[in-house]
Formats: structure tokens, C-alpha cells, sequence
């Protein structure tokens, strides 16, 4: 039985620079570092790669994690910061937010990069930004009480 989304994960080829953009900006919670090195054949089973080796750290924020990896080896190719978000894959994180404007501001002042100003869709408000590697962040903010997509 599935019970929900527990966390969705990034690549980086800076943990630190994203842990802290997640972190001192964003306001994640920083739950646990680690890693592992060359020579663990269940992880390298387990991940689809072979001499695998990287960095690690568990974020939360509410009910739901975000894993970051750096990998050691082998190490990914970097992905275009300006990737369009149409592109096949996971497409972007969304946060749930309360004053969407408040927060659309903050993370601009701190140098957050957005596709542009927060727009209304009925019940909810949403702008895209980007995180310092690309990844696209969502700011949602479900306004009305008995909409579906309202979290607790």
C-alpha cells in the first residue's frame, strides 16, 4: 500500500551551495548528512551505476524530504540552468506557501531567480523560481479552504 510522497531528490555538483540555498533560504531543516564511498556494490545495485560515490544530506520542510546528492563518481553531466520546463523528467518541487507575494519577494531579494511575478489560476497563486543549480521551485498558494489541492 502506497501511503504518500515521502521525498523527492536532486543532483548537484555543489551539496554545499544547495544545502545552504535550501536551507538558509528557502527555511528547510537540515535532518542528516552522509554518503558513501567506492566499493559499496548494493548502493551502486541500487542506483544503476557502477563505482558509485557521493555526498548526501536529507532536508525536510513539513511533512515531506528533499535528498540532495553530489556524486563523486562518476560525476554527472551538469544540466542547462535554463532548462525549459517541458523538457521529459521531473519537471519542478512545489512548496506550499501562505503570502505568496511576501515569499515571492524574500526569495527574490536574496537573488532567487523567477520566470516572473506570482499569477492567479482561480483558487490558488503560483510563481516559478529557480534554485542556484536551475532546479525549478514552485511557490503555491491554495487560497480557498475547500479546494482539493489544499494540504492540512
Amino acid at each position: 500500500m502506497i501511503n504518500g510522497l515521502h521525498h523527492a531528490a536532486i543532483s548537484t555538483h555543489d551539496i554545499e551551495r544547495i544545502v545552504d540555498f535550501y536551507v538558509d533560504i528557502i527555511g528547510f531543516t537540515l535532518v542528516s548528512r552522509g554518503g558513501w564511498a567506492v566499493g559499496r556494490d548494493e548502493i551502486d545495485g541500487l542506483v544503476g551505476l557502477k563505482a558509485s560515490s557521493s555526498k548526501t544530506a536529507i532536508l525536510q520542510t513539513g511533512n515531506g524530504f528533499l535528498e540532495i546528492f553530489e556524486y563523486l563518481t562518476p560525476r554527472g553531466a551538469p544540466r542547462d540552468p535554463d532548462y525549459p520546463v517541458c523538457d521529459t523528467g521531473f519537471t519542478h518541487i512545489g512548496l506550499n506557501v501562505t503570502g505568496i507575494d511576501a515569499e515571492f519577494e524574500r526569495l527574490s531579494a536574496a537573488g532567487m531567480r523567477f520566470h516572473g511575478p506570482p499569477i492567479d489560476a482561480g483558487a490558488l497563486r503560483a510563481a516559478y523560481g529557480r534554485d542556484p543549480d536551475g532546479n525549478v521551485v514552485e511557490l503555491i498558494e491554495v487560497l480557498s479552504a475547500d479546494h482539493p489541492f489544499r494540504l492540512a
